[in-house]
């Protein structure tokens, strides 16, 4: 028998009397990093985990933990302290980004700046947002959030338990050992063994005569060091990060407006996570990502500019992606578009709204 009486419920079992106070259930959903239903004074804590290293005492360094941490103070702010959110960089959470989005599908975590292609071995569909050569600038990339194609990936991310709060992208450059760079397939030489995230990006990169050794971003670095890698793809702000000028001599930099890797890196939250918290907070976090979509783009952007003069000023060899180059990578890539299309339930369909983009 249970008896309800001013917000606690009685519960008699023969002469065992057991008395659960609501506030304790409260309590207890709390520490689980949950709302306990929209009451007013309920208290969240969430766990936004990334790779990046995180910033200073001057709320300054690489782009994307600089995101992560405002994101996060203007919640706390706008919420007057009702949630919390708690970033954790550099891998602090999950020792490997690329299950971060397990970890948040499990509930381990619920917040990322996650390159959305590191999950495409759950979701195919995601390998869409690091096709080899369908982006090739910021202002291309910056297209995709409102056409048909940008609509599309809000919908399969959310089927798939993750919703996107700011639309992040990333251009890539390609760093080797020699000072001989690499800008056109023609560059690469017999035996070079490069990393590049994302499976579609390797299948290209296979064509063109390249080894691969597959690792995130955060193990480059010792990869060189120790020549496993003689050439390395990822992103510019990763390139100066990780401190990578220390390693190679030739730099292939996307300030030209050409490159083949452009990678989709949102801050996401899980779905699970996003609809525990009460309509209110969910507003002030939608509101929120978008207040820092701007910085986003820009700061991105203005990041391959920074990182090449810290390149040039470490003596490194920089050069520039032309037009000429990318045609010959993006020709390279076509068959494997072709694949996707083939291979990816809904596959088709996302090559033809991407390229639509890519033709503008």
């Amino acid at each position: 028998m249970a008896l309800r009486v001013q917000g606690v419920i009685v519960v008699v079992r023969g002469r065992l009397l057991l008395v659960v106070c609501f506030s304790t259930v409260a309590l207890l959903l709390t520490a689980c990093g949950l709302a306990t239903g929209g009451g007013a004074d309920d208290q969240v804590t969430l766990r936004l985990g990334h790779q990046w290293p995180g910033v200073n005492e001057a709320g300054e360094g690489d782009f994307r933990a600089v995101l992560a941490q405002r994101f996060a103070d203007r919640v706390n702010e706008r919420t007057d302290g009702q949630v919390t959110i708690e970033v954790y960089p550099g891998n602090s959470l999950i020792e490997d980004p690329t299950q971060q989005y397990e970890a948040i599908r499990r509930g381990a975590q619920d917040m990322s700046v996650f390159p959305l292609d590191y999950a495409s071995g759950d979701v195919p569909e995601f390998s869409i947002t690091l096709m080899p050569a369908m982006v090739r600038s910021h202002a291309q990339a910056r297209n995709w959030q409102d056409a048909e194609i940008g609509q599309r990936i809000e919908e399969i991310t959310q089927e798939n338990g993750v919703k996107i709060l700011t639309w992040v992208w990333n251009a890539g450059a390609i760093g080797c050992k020699r000072e001989e760079p690499v800008v056109s397939p023609d560059d690469v030489r017999p035996g070079m063994v490069t990393r590049a995230a994302g499976p579609r990006v390797e299948q290209m990169l296979e064509r063109v005569g390249f080894g691969l050794s597959s690792m995130p971003s955060s193990e480059i670095y010792s990869a060189m060091q120790t020549g496993v890698l003689d050439c390395a793809i990822t992103s510019t702000s990763s390139f100066s990060s990780y401190r990578l000028y220390e390693q190679v001599g030739s730099y292939t930099s996307p300030t030209g407006g050409y490159t083949f890797w452009f990678m989709f890196e949102p801050l996401i939250i899980g779905m699970d996570q996003f609809e525990q918290l009460t309509p209110e907070q969910q507003q002030i976090f939608e509101e929120v990502g978008a207040e820092l979509q701007e910085f986003a783009y820009t700061a991105s952007e203005d990041d391959d500019l920074r990182v090449e003069k810290e390149f040039e000023e470490a003596g490194v060899n920089v050069v520039q992606m032309d037009e000429e180059s990318f045609g010959q990578w993006q020709e390279e890539s076509r068959p494997v578009w072709e694949s996707f299309a083939e291979e990816v339930e809904g596959g088709r369909e996302l090559i033809d709204l991407a390229s639509q983009v890519s033709a503008q």
